[in-house]
């Protein structure tokens, strides 16, 4: 008898479920992602043969920069705290408006005196200012050193932790604004901090 020929079908694959699991990762990736923060003024840091990466909490960084210093802290918590705690130390008042601006900003380079004029400003003129960095006298106690000094007081108070100090310099800035950094560090301390540095051969 000959033999009876069975059709051949094509085979389908369901891709719903795949699909479905590639756009919740995707949309998980997109919201959990921090983006890149632009530095305060261009800074080209110096290279580096190893890399180590820097924790993502109770850390500050200092940003050194066309001779300025920009002072920076992770945290809306601590950025908070330590707002209201530099007004009480030099007497500027700031309204919650103020201070919840100040929790999403990721550096400063103002004088205490002008951080309040700065924060009312809209957003798009707020990128157009001029920031002079913030004062780093060492010939008395600078609002740098007090900067650095209340955050270390609001990371231990707030997280139970002691708050990493990082230097973010340009690789052609000057010495002498370095070194001043390290001495007003050195003033209250602190021996241990770290440079950020690129990759040798990674494109910046």
């Amino acid at each position: 008898m000959p033999r009876v020929k069975i059709p051949r079908k094509s085979t389908a694959i369901d891709m719903t479920a795949m699909c479905d699991v590639a756009f919740l990762l995707l949309t998980f990736f997109i919201l959990t992602a921090k983006p890149k923060a632009e530095d305060p003024v261009p800074v080209d840091t110096p290279g580096a043969s190893t890399s180590v990466s820097i924790p993502e909490k109770d850390i500050a960084t200092l940003t050194v920069g066309q001779g300025k210093v920009f002072f920076g802290v992770e945290g809306p918590d601590v950025r908070k705290e330590l707002l209201t705690q530099m007004g009480s130390k030099y007497n500027v008042g700031f309204t919650q408006a103020q201070v919840n601006k100040f929790a999403n900003m990721n550096t400063i380079g103002v004088p205490v005196a002008q951080i309040g004029q700065y924060l009312d400003a809209e957003p798009a003129d707020r990128e157009r200012i001029k920031q002079p960095g913030v004062p780093a006298d060492t010939t008395g106690t600078s609002e740098l050193y007090n900067w650095v000094h209340e955050a270390r007081v609001v990371t231990k108070n707030l997280h139970g932790t002691e708050m990493r100090v990082t230097i973010k310099g340009d690789s052609k800035e000057e010495y002498p604004t370095i070194k001043k950094i390290i001495a007003i560090l050195q003033k209250q301390e602190v021996n241990k901090f770290s440079f950020i540095t690129s990759l040798k051969g990674e494109s910046k």
